[in-house]
């Protein structure tokens, strides 16, 4: 997280603007009272709303107005232009709204609003009496929170395996291994936070058993709670490489946030590391260890990095760019065992190591659900309104497997993202607003000063159509299947990501209403 203001530029609006400067369905940046803000209109209202992300401090005005909406270049958070409400993770909260007055041929902003009032449950709503969310992760925390935000007055429990509070888990394989980021940054909100919305808040407690006929949940303390709706959002769980020497000390994976700082306190005195795995994760931690001047070497089971999702183009650039780093690769090898100070492959090869981390997949947290009958196939299945095979009780996030407007099959994603999304959604549907989940997906990955933005989701694709210089790391890669666009990833062209996005919603929205139609 970051509370780096956005530095004062362009017009003072307490000054006032000429109004045919300020376009409909476009902003303007300047500034007020000493505050960077947005000046924008829509169906002829203005709207003047502060002008940096509260998730990492992104530049608004880089980003993209969407009917009374602006959306982060960098991680696409959105924002209400009416309230500075936070409308879509990554962003929970909110930025600052300002009063608007347009006389004389000149918008002038007046003055900051006082924090709207607080959102009340439509009058006859029937809601649960209590609520509780099995996991603590970006969906469970993203659900809690909105749940408040809606104006559900209930009981919200929040139990999580985790020891530590919901956190940002992108920083930790990014700039908190790297050393660039502080701890403070980690978690996604304060203790003092769920206090205040009174969320009872259950670290370090295992749920091990769900009775969905009499609404009771077992805990392995021996204890039961009741419920009156169930969010499922256990995430995912590390593959656990089956070799000697995997449970040795000077071994990481990284999940959480004490794998983090175990991690990042290796990282401190280590020399040599072996990565084995060369995911996202994996080559995101090997540039985190060079920023720390750690030698490293990766082994990985394939020929050609990232190829199945990139393509091979994205693949080899990202081998070279590792390489021009120090990196060395050892590719289309396996691990056959790792002992105090070195790692060794199958071939007999035997590679130095004072740290070994291990990043090869995770696996949907599914057995809970299993146990307690649910639907799964690869993930829980849930409908378009994230509801499982059991009424009253939904899924969210990693284990999530829902259908996909935009291609009609069924998918499962595991980006922070797409987690909180799902919980925000979610939480309205525990409160009984029947809102489908039709976000289009997103992630990122930042190693060394390479930045990729991927909106979408190409499980399979056959087609893949760089425009721009790789190179130069300023272009765009089109994913098809048979012709039809289904994801597209940006390297260093943030605000083409926002436009894609928007034109993936329209493909979905137009494909939705086909299909309701149809079934009318």
């Amino acid at each position: 997280m970051s509370d780096t203001p956005t530095p004062l530029q362009g017009d003072d609006f307490a000054a006032g603007i000429a109004l045919d400067r300020i376009p409909e369905g476009g902003m303007l940046l300047g500034h007020a009272f000493g505050e960077a803000l947005l000046l924008s209109r829509h169906g002829g209202a203005l709207f003047a709303v502060g002008a940096t992300c509260t998730h990492y401090g992104g530049p608004l005005a880089e980003g993209l107005v969407v009917g009374d909406t602006v959306r982060c270049p960098w991680h696409h958070a959105a924002f209400s232009l009416r309230t500075g409400e936070a409308l879509r993770a990554p962003a929970l909260g909110g930025v600052g709204c300002w009063q608007v007055e347009a006389r004389d041929g000149k918008a002038w902003v007046v003055g900051k609003r006082m924090a709207g009032p607080t959102r009340t449950l439509p009058a006859g709503s029937v809601t649960p009496e209590s609520i509780v969310i099995v996991g603590g992760g970006a969906a469970g925390h993203a659900a809690a929170e909105t749940l408040r935000r809606e104006g559900y007055t209930g009981s919200v429990t929040l139990i999580s395996s985790d020891a530590n509070l919901p956190c940002d888990r992108p920083n930790l394989s990014k700039n908190f291994l790297a050393g660039t980021a502080p701890a403070e940054w980690l978690s996604v909100r304060p203790a003092d936070f769920y206090k205040e919305q009174n969320i009872d808040v259950r670290l370090a407690t295992q749920v091990v058993g769900i009775d969905a006929a009499h609404h009771q949940l077992q805990l392995a303390d021996g204890s039961s709670m009741g419920w009156g709706a169930l969010l499922l959002a256990t995430g995912g769980e590390p593959v656990h490489l089956p070799i000697p020497g995997a449970q040795l000390p000077h071994v990481h994976y990284l999940r959480t946030q004490a794998d983090g700082e175990a991690l990042a306190k290796a990282a401190e005195g280590a020399k040599r590391a072996v990565v084995i795995g060369a995911s996202f994760i994996g080559l995101e931690v090997t540039a985190s260890l060079r920023a720390r001047n750690v030698e490293v070497q990766v082994i990985g089971r394939e020929t050609v990095l990232m190829e199945k999702v990139l393509g091979p183009q994205v693949g080899e650039y990202l081998k070279k760019l590792h390489e021009q780093h120090g990196v060395v690769f050892h590719l289309g090898a396996t691990v056959a065992r790792i002992d105090a100070n070195t790692v060794t492959l199958e071939s007999g090869e035997t590679l130095t190591a004072d740290l070994v981390v291990i990043g090869i997949g995770v696996r949907p947290a599914v057995q809970l659900a299993e146990k307690a009958g649910l639907a799964t196939d690869r993930g829980v299945l849930v409908d378009e309104f994230l509801q499982t095979s059991v009424p009253g009780i939904y899924a969210a996030g990693d284990i999530a497997r829902w259908p996909d407007a935009l291609t009609g099959e069924r998918i499962r994603v595991e980006h922070w993202v797409v987690a909180g999304r799902q919980g925000q959604t979610a939480a309205r549907n525990l409160l009984g607003r029947r809102e489908r989940y039709d976000a289009v997906p997103f992630f990122w990955t930042e190693q060394y000063d390479f930045a990729l933005a991927y909106v979408g989701h190409a499980e399979h694709w056959d087609q893949a159509d760089i425009e721009g210089d790789l190179g130069a790391q300023d272009c765009t890669i089109t994913y098809r299947q048979k012709g039809q666009k289904l994801a597209v990833a940006m390297v260093h062209r943030d605000l083409a990501g926002l436009h894609v996005e928007v034109e993936l919603e329209r493909s979905m929205a137009a494909r939705l209403h086909t299909t309701d139609r149809e079934h009318v």
